[in-house]
């Protein structure tokens, strides 16, 4: 298998990094974001891995199964969507489809959280700005 969408990216929407301490694997999944009729959809991904042959697989497969998705579904692959794509994986080797969730996962969950303060006004921060002090 020759791995796809390895690399970084620059300017992210969003990022996810995890580790596994005990074999030495680390990913890194990054993700843009597009909007199209109030859905936001992964229009581009890459991943970046430091670890064994089912490391980069795994990395690999979860940025094909979440390229296109909108960002529920991505949300939804599991560890063992990702092994059945693969057609299996080894039970020593179970723990890398778990990394590339995760690491997909927080690319998700950093993008959203990175979103949702963009998403204050500076009318809203004005306003709660204002009643705050009115307690006071």
């Amino acid at each position: 298998m020759k791995p796809k969408n390895q690399g970084s990216m620059k300017n992210p929407d969003g990022f996810g990094t995890v580790g596994n301490p005990r074999c030495g694997d680390i990913m890194t999944v990054y993700i843009k974001v597009k909007k199209l009729k109030n859905k936001e959809f992964i229009s581009d991904i890459k991943f970046e891995t430091l670890g064994c042959a089912a490391a980069i697989a795994t990395s690999s497969m979860v940025t094909e199964m979440a390229k296109g998705k909108n960002l529920d579904d991505a949300f939804k692959i599991t560890r063992q969507d990702v092994a059945d794509e693969l057609e299996g994986l080894p039970p020593l080797k179970m723990h890398c489809s778990n990394l590339a969730e995760g690491a997909l996962k927080r690319a998700i969950e950093d993008y959203r959280s990175k979103a949702g303060s963009k998403a204050k006004t500076p009318e809203k921060t004005k306003k709660a700005s204002a009643s705050k002090k009115k307690k006071k």
